[in-house]
């Protein structure tokens, strides 16, 4: 039995605000409970829905950590009562309900998978946050099938790259818009058909003219957005909104989704049932682990920062020049 240190350092939100509210803490070591595991933190992935929390609009779910951090990878060092399917010295990546800012985070047990062949532990942590969202919403709740055609917003994200390479392997021609030329090129050696500059065009009038029309949009801008995209559908066609980057409200033609047959559709994850993580893990394991570990997908990665840098990780993410992921070591 591996015997725990009785304390680890953690990051702290100290009060809502910008980066600087993140300070390293000494913390005790969580105990799983029953269905947990217990994981010794190598590395964690840092996400939009962290800012959100930091700066005060997204609460943790009943019994969660209030630490941030919804992605890590790393080792099983215990098991809470009756979990089953993992041992102690397992290595696994997995998708947090919070706390993985830190040196131990514990873990739902279906919210955990293998650390995919020939990953290290940082590519690992890399997976579960947009890998989880993207299986999700592009799969489960916009039915994106092989030969459809699909529009993701915010291409050079994580979320973003990863939609564009899944989509891509699954069969359908892909559409992004970016920030700037540089993204573009990023995005098309990932798979995308067509990067449009959203700053510098009428994006939606660009989109019509390539494609004629989408079968689904995967929207994380929202606001003015959203009769875009419902302009944008086929017959059909899926709207799915994961985020509220462009604000929460818009003013829609209903007659435009009554006589195209439009779904619109949305999802967070973090409030989802431990039940409906585990299937979208079970999901993952069998369509997508088998493209990770045969390289035809990856994580991309930005930049990296030590765990107690994390206020420096997040101001990196607020600046968009991104493209993949921004992570945290320990």
């Amino acid at each position: 039995m591996t015997t725990l240190p009785a304390s680890m350092t953690c990051i702290e939100i100290s009060q809502y605000g910008g980066p600087e509210v993140l300070k390293p803490a000494t913390r005790p070591v969580p105990k799983p409970e029953a269905g947990e595991v217990l994981i010794k933190v190598a590395a964690a992935g840092v996400n939009r829905p962290d800012i959100a929390q930091r700066q005060g609009f997204y609460a943790p779910p009943p019994g969660a950590s209030d630490l941030p951090g919804l992605e890590c990878a790393g080792t099983v060092v215990a098991l809470g009562e009756g979990t089953t399917g993992w041992s102690v010295g397992d290595a696994v990546c997995a998708l947090a309900p919070g706390g993985a800012y830190a040196e131990y985070c514990r873990v739902p047990a279906p919210q955990c998978l293998p650390v995919p062949k020939g990953f290290d532990m940082l590519r690992a942590a890399a997976v579960p946050e947009t890998y989880f969202t993207v299986w999700h919403n592009l799969f489960e709740r916009g039915l994106l099938t092989a030969g459809e055609s699909v529009l993701i917003h915010g291409g050079a994200s994580g979320i973003g790259t990863t939609a564009i390479q899944l989509a891509k392997l699954f069969g359908a021609t892909v559409y992004t818009t970016v920030r700037n030329a540089e993204k573009a090129a990023a995005v098309r050696q990932l798979g995308a058909d067509h990067a449009i500059l959203y700053k510098d065009n009428d994006w939606a009038a660009e989109v019509k003219k390539l494609s004629g029309g989408v079968d689904v949009v995967l929207d994380m801008v929202a606001g003015d957005y959203i009769p875009k995209n419902i302009g944008l559908l086929n017959r059909n066609g899926r709207l799915v909104i994961i985020a509220l980057l462009g604000g929460a409200t818009a003013t829609i033609n209903a007659g435009q989704i009554m006589v195209n047959w439009l779904t619109v559709t949305g999802s967070t994850m973090r409030p989802q049932s431990v039940a409906a993580k585990g299937r979208m893990a079970k999901g993952l394991r069998e369509k997508v682990w088998p493209l990770l570990e045969n390289g035809t997908c990856a994580p991309v990665i930005f930049k990296t920062f030590p765990l107690r840098e994390a206020a420096a990780a997040h101001a990196e993410l607020e600046r968009a020049e991104h493209v993949g992921k921004v992570m945290l070591t320990l």
